[in-house]
């Protein structure tokens, strides 16, 4: 089991083909790996571990079967698949896939539920969702 000290930001990874044009890679937290803290990159993200904390990102977030957050999670788009419990704001598309299990708070954009997923949270729709700080503040307002 790992365990990462919190608060710490990831650094995108450039592809090290010449022959393709600068990308950020995919970060992956695999299955077994428990991450506590505050996590911010600008790529994407697949989870088949667990996350306690919160994620921010500007790109894609794939939650596997075995994949868990706990906390917040904010991001462009969201796959789930796995179990997600707290805050999700999606300025894109949440899609949950027929195994996803969600628990709390929801703001996206655009939303997918196939059937057999488990949606337990209350949910707005709206264009103009951006960040969870903006959130926050609107709420404080």
């Amino acid at each position: 089991m790992s365990t990462l000290i919190p608060h710490f930001k990831l650094m995108p990874i450039k592809s090290n083909k010449s022959s393709e044009p600068t990308a950020i890679s995919q970060n992956r937290i695999a299955q077994g790996t428990v991450i506590t803290g505050d996590i911010e990159s600008k790529a994407g993200f697949r989870i088949d571990g667990e996350i306690n904390g919160t994620l921010k990102t500007t790109d894609k977030v794939v939650i596997g079967k075995d994949g868990k957050i706990e906390g917040t999670l904010e991001c462009q788009s969201a796959d789930i698949e796995g179990v997600f419990s707290g805050n999700l704001l999606v300025s894109g598309l949440l899609s949950l896939k027929s195994s996803a299990h969600i628990t709390g708070e929801v703001r996206t954009n655009k939303l997918s539920v196939e059937p057999g997923a488990t949606f337990n949270a209350s949910c707005s729709m709206d264009k103009s969702v951006k960040s969870i700080d903006s959130v926050t503040q609107g709420e404080s307002a």
